[in-house]
């Protein structure tokens, strides 16, 4: 699907692109979400993967930040395991915890419950993209999927894990099963990312929340193989592919190898520092500490300059924030915060 020249010309796919933009655009992680008193209207006795299937819910759910904050992009409304349910992994996002997997994947024996996922498995997806790109008009949609790794973690340990101890058992004591598991992941996070791509998706995102917990010799022995396999499948596109992960810092260089054209920082390393270590070539999106959102006017003004001034002399930025959006956040401060941006970032 060929964007049209307003949205193609949109300032966030143009920092993306690392072209000149007339202000710095702005998006949020977690930007719609329980921030947001519309969104716990809508979300009210409707399961999390409920949600995430219902394209009315979808649709609303997205666009509710893009009216509210004037943000640059929408990031479409799902979870990092819709796509393991959606081929039959029997789990549950429960309150509180996080996804739990009931039955984990293990042994050789468990890879065959990973099949391929395919257009058909996802037609919400489909759909939802479909409203979305029509209501949108020239404001992008990124589309979004969790990295391998990540989903092998959930998968392995059966739920989130501080410590991922089984993840690296698997890893490092049966790298060949480990191998294995992370190429069929890579390929249902790739009929994923497509599914969205040629729905009318402008941009995608591969959230690699857990990758932070491995060495960089590490990360490129047993989980870049993977990832890079993600990014390349979707080039053809031409689409910019994000690429995000927490506690990152000494990754980002191999983050932007994987085939990135953006590396999404987290808040514990200056824009500046980041660009330095992704190497030239990269746009860089963040990176303003989440947690900064709950101090007075002044204080968040400091800190949102201080990204300003490391980003100035990068070929593309994109702001954002080094983590999701907290769900206790005041979403008037968002706004305030959108606002903010965009007019000291004039160019």
């Amino acid at each position: 699907m060929t964007p049209s020249p307003s949205l193609r010309d949109s300032v966030f796919l143009k920092a993306c692109r690392r072209e000149a933009v007339p202000y710095t655009p702005v998006w949020f992680m977690r930007q719609a979400g329980r921030s947001l008193p519309e969104y716990l209207k809508v979300r009210e006795g409707v399961p999390m993967l409920e949600s995430c299937a219902r394209p009315d819910l979808i649709v609303e759910i997205t666009m509710q930040p893009v009216r509210r904050h004037k943000v640059d992009a929408a990031v479409y409304f799902s979870d990092i395991v819709v796509p393991l349910k959606a081929i039959g992994i029997d789990l549950d996002i429960k309150p509180g915890v996080g996804p739990v997997i009931a039955d984990p994947i293990r042994t050789e024996a468990d890879l065959t419950r990973l099949r391929p996922l395919v257009p058909e498995d996802v037609s919400y997806v489909t759909e939802a993209v479909g409203l979305l790109t029509a209501e949108l008009g020239a404001t992008p949609l990124i589309g979004f999927a969790g990295a391998p790794f990540t989903l092998a973690s959930y998968l392995v340990e059966g739920g989130p894990s501080r410590n991922h101890e089984r993840t690296k058992a698997l890893m490092y004591g049966q790298p060949e099963l480990w191998a294995r598991l992370l190429d069929r992941l890579a390929d249902i996070t790739i009929g994923f990312l497509k599914v969205q791509i040629e729905a009318g998706a402008s941009a995608v995102q591969l959230f690699d929340s857990w990758v932070g917990a491995l060495s960089p010799a590490d990360y490129r022995r047993y989980v870049r193989p993977a990832s890079a396999k993600v990014f390349a499948a979707v080039a053809g596109y031409g689409v910019p592919r994000i690429h995000f992960g927490v506690g990152t810092g000494e990754l980002l260089h191999d983050l932007g190898e994987a085939g990135a054209d953006v590396v999404g920082v987290d808040w514990r390393v200056p824009l500046d520092e980041a660009a330095r270590r992704v190497g030239p070539g990269k746009a860089l999106q963040g990176n303003l500490d989440p947690a900064v959102l709950f101090a007075d006017e002044a204080a968040i003004r400091e800190k949102t300059t201080e990204v300003l001034d490391a980003a100035r002399g990068l070929e593309g930025h994109i702001f954002n924030l080094g983590h999701g959006v907290l769900p206790t956040t005041d979403p008037g401060v968002l706004t305030d915060l959108v606002a903010d941006v965009h007019e000291r970032s004039r160019r």
